[in-house]
């Protein structure tokens, strides 16, 4: 997508705002990545990333920027024997995992209804 979008526009000087507008656009009706705990999953089809195509998949960045990625640094490193194991129930996992997918959903949510207001304000002066 993000190829197609570069080769479809000029180098005039909207181009990088239009490229801008619809890879925004195109975005938001992807589903985002959940957390959860594999534990409490029954049907291990549910554990694959559709877009990468392969059946297991784990991922964290930082544990500096989530906590859900401090939990999964955590997880990962006790499973690989490298630290003691994690004295939570895979239930109590989960409820962090669905804590976390809460907040980033709203994080989401309150960054799309401002870049929302920025427009129609952007859209608004220059009427």
């Amino acid at each position: 997508l993000q190829k197609s979008l570069n080769e479809t526009f000029g180098a005039d000087k909207y181009s990088e705002a239009r490229k801008e507008v619809l890879t925004n656009m195109f975005s938001r009706p992807m589903q985002m990545a959940v957390y959860f705990c594999t534990g409490v999953l029954k049907d291990e089809r549910l554990f694959r990333h559709y877009a990468l195509n392969v059946p297991f998949y784990t991922h964290f960045t930082s544990p500096i920027r989530r906590y859900a990625d401090v939990l999964v640094h955590r997880l990962l490193s006790a499973s690989l024997g490298a630290s003691s194991p994690i004295k939570m129930e895979k239930e109590a996992i989960q409820r962090q995992a669905d804590h976390c997918n809460d907040r980033k959903m709203a994080s989401k949510r309150v960054q799309e209804l401002s870049a929302d207001l920025f427009f129609a304000v952007f859209v608004r002066v220059r009427a």
